[in-house]
């Protein structure tokens, strides 16, 4: 009799529905509120009916309040920019909230669509924070210019021809690219996570630029930080050239070797089209807000520096004479600094105005939005809620 009125009652307890006087108190877990709407414990799984419930008011919670303006409220340090690579635009603010309307005055990039007059809204130069950034700036792209420069250094000889059996992949144009593109792809990555909260990490005028015409960087932060990403690829190229104790060297993604039939148009070519494949990389994984419900912020450094690696091994040894593309403007001026600078290197800052201006108007005319509200239950495991007319049948049939 005992063992069957403890059964009895854990059997009630399992299927107690949530009522006001016994809420789901997991509902308000800051980590997870969206896929743990209950605890573990088994006296606390709800039934399904309850569960449905749970995940509707979940959702609502989350759509209806920015996960980033409750994180500034409870005192978070990462600071709000719409323009943060590997962020999905999860650090950003709602226009829409008056409370923000303070902020969004000193800083507008903390929100993205930013309007003519917010974007060359001048004002953002007096900013401390916006100069912090821009110092932070500088220090990333130091470290990954150098970085990534150093690993890719041979002497500035002209590479050998493919050979009979295998062609380029036996040779170093091959495999130098392949040793670098693992690496960069790596380092950038943990500089992304380790930059991110301050600056957004762009490290690399091409985001830079591209974040400016796609309405998520104001024209202040652009000039602060291609003034920081510049001077940081200077000052890699003179560490870069004492490290090596001579300027007679070349780096892959910033040399070409025009006497071996390889003109500047075909570099031209490759390199704007690897910006543009770049850009639609990076904002598809790293800066698409529709990807913050599939992987976040917490994978999206990781696949942007993926994406860097597999567009410098894509473009590195198909021409012998030219090292692939450069994606990186500060990267080769720094180069260049250090070494000598050639005649065409104005392919390395014209390319990435262009991949920019192109991507920036297909941006504008098919922006990203909000997910299908009818099919979020394939994305996050919410029930659509059945329109009353439909109960009602369904009711009737049964």
């Amino acid at each position: 009799m005992t063992n069957s009125h403890t059964t009895q009652q854990q059997q009630q307890q399992h299927t107690l529905p949530a009522t006001e006087e016994q809420p789901f108190k997991a509902l308000s877990h800051p980590l997870s509120p969206t896929f743990r709407p209950w605890l573990t414990a088994p006296d606390r799984v709800p039934s399904t009916t309850a569960y449905e419930m749970s995940t509707t008011n979940t959702r609502q919670t989350v759509n209806t309040s920015s996960l980033a303006v409750r994180r500034r409220r409870a005192g978070s340090l990462s600071a709000p920019f719409a323009g943060r690579l590997g962020g999905n635009q999860e650090f950003t603010l709602d226009r829409a909230d008056p409370q923000n309307e303070e902020l969004l005055k000193k800083v507008p990039d903390a929100a993205p669509n930013l309007t003519l007059q917010e974007s060359f809204d001048l004002r953002g130069f007096r900013e401390v924070e916006l100069w912090k950034a821009a110092l932070i700036e500088f220090v990333g792209t130091l470290i990954f210019a150098w970085a990534s420069a150093w690993n890719s250094l041979s002497p500035n000889t002209p590479p050998p021809p493919p050979s009979e059996t295998s062609g380029p992949f036996g040779r170093s144009y091959f495999l130098g690219p392949l040793v670098a593109a693992c690496i960069n792809a790596i380092l950038l990555a943990l500089l992304i996570f380790s930059f991110g909260a301050v600056s957004g990490a762009h490290l690399n005028p091409l985001i830079t630029i591209g974040t400016f015409f796609a309405r998520l960087t104001t024209f202040p932060r652009l000039v602060l930080y291609l003034a920081a990403q510049t001077s940081a690829g200077a000052l890699a190229g003179l560490l870069l050239r004492a490290a090596a104790n001579t300027r007679d060297f070349k780096v892959g993604g910033c040399y070409l070797f025009q006497d071996m039939g390889t003109p500047v148009t075909s570099a031209f070519t490759v390199e704007v089209v690897a910006d543009l494949l770049l850009l639609v990389l990076a904002f598809g994984v790293g800066l698409d807000p529709r990807q913050r419900e599939i992987f976040g912020p917490a994978l999206g450094p990781i696949f942007v520096g993926l994406a860097v690696g597999s567009m410098i091994l894509c473009t590195a040894f198909t021409l012998p004479a030219y090292g692939g593309a450069s994606m990186n403007p500060a990267r080769c001026f720094g180069v260049f600094v250090g070494s000598r600078f050639p005649g065409w290197h104005w392919v390395h800052w014209v390319a990435p105005l262009v991949a920019s201006i192109f991507h920036g108007i297909v941006y504008f005319l098919v922006p990203p939005g909000e997910p299908n509200r009818a099919h979020a239950h394939k994305i996050g495991g919410m029930a659509p809620k059945a329109e009353p007319q439909a109960q009602e049948d369904g009711k009737q049939s049964v």
